[in-house]
């Protein structure tokens, strides 16, 4: 969902400086960098596919240390956390390996590994009871920022330019217009949900074999619904069918990939019995 809620173009922020290249830093010593952070920067921003690959693994390995310290309560929280992420970082636009695509995509899919665990672990109740919590969560936090916003600035002079420049700010993350809220819940609610029986129709089929295909499956095609609803919902009536079909088929491309590499990480969670907690009544 989060990768739907905001503005839809690049916004360009007045007064900040672009990253500095990353082999500036190598031609000075260590002592004439700021900080160790610089450096991270500058080598990313001229490595953007590593920085998305990085991003994605890091995002999963959050998702599995989440289930293993907390069970099947950290799998939810993994889902209202990267809803929550998504919706804040989603209307952020970059471009990786030639397309372009949203910070929301790309924070998004560990919902899918989160529901898919579920399922697997918990069965197919616990993991639409996660994609419930998550709508639920998406609604309230469209009502109570769209509240948040009816507060006007801070006047007094000794505060009121940073008051107006952080409301200026929360405007342009948080002013969703009803297109893109019923795009986003909609796509969100059906995907997940479909995704939810899928896994479940193929794990029938094969009999508990092949968790991959599962996984993949599932994911993949309930992805393809997601992008299909959104495209259609919000695109189309912006910009004529082809080009919103377009539009959806570029982010597409991550999710595909997203799809594919958290594929071990589930065979790497499911070995983990489930925790004593988990299986006690209530």
């Amino acid at each position: 969902m989060g990768r739907i809620l905001g503005v839809n173009g690049p916004v360009r922020m007045a007064g900040l400086a672009p990253f500095p290249r990353y082999d500036a830093f190598l031609l000075k010593s260590p002592l004439e960098n700021q900080t160790v952070m610089d450096f991270v920067a500058a080598f990313f921003a001229e490595h953007q596919l590593l920085l998305w690959i990085t991003t994605v693994l890091v995002d999963l390995s959050f998702a599995v240390l989440a289930y293993r310290l907390f069970g099947r309560t950290g799998l939810y929280g993994v889902v209202i956390f990267s809803l929550l992420l998504a919706n804040i970082m989603g209307p952020k636009l970059t471009v990786v390996a030639g397309l372009q695509t949203s910070m929301g995509v790309i924070l998004y899919s560990s919902i899918f590994f989160a529901t898919d665990l579920l399922s697997e672990k918990y069965g197919r109740a616990e993991a639409q009871r996660a994609v419930m919590l998550g709508f639920y969560v998406s609604i309230a936090l469209v009502v109570m920022t769209q509240i948040s916003m009816m507060y006007l600035p801070s006047d007094r002079p000794e505060t009121s330019a940073f008051a107006e420049s952080v409301h200026a700010a929360t405007v342009t993350l948080f002013d969703y217009t009803p297109r893109f809220v019923l795009g986003s819940l909609l796509a969100y609610l059906l995907s997940q949900s479909f995704d939810v029986w899928l896994f479940h129709r193929i794990r029938d089929a094969t009999q508990g074999r092949h968790l991959w295909l599962r996984n993949t499956g599932s994911t993949l095609i309930s992805q393809a619904v997601d992008t299909l609803i959104y495209g259609v919902v919000v695109w189309w009536g912006l910009v004529d069918f082809v080009t919103a079909m377009q539009l959806a088929a570029a982010k597409y491309v991550f999710k595909f990939a997203i799809a594919v590499i958290d594929t071990p990480f589930i065979y790497w969670a499911v070995r983990w019995p489930p925790r004593e907690a988990d299986l006690k009544p209530g």
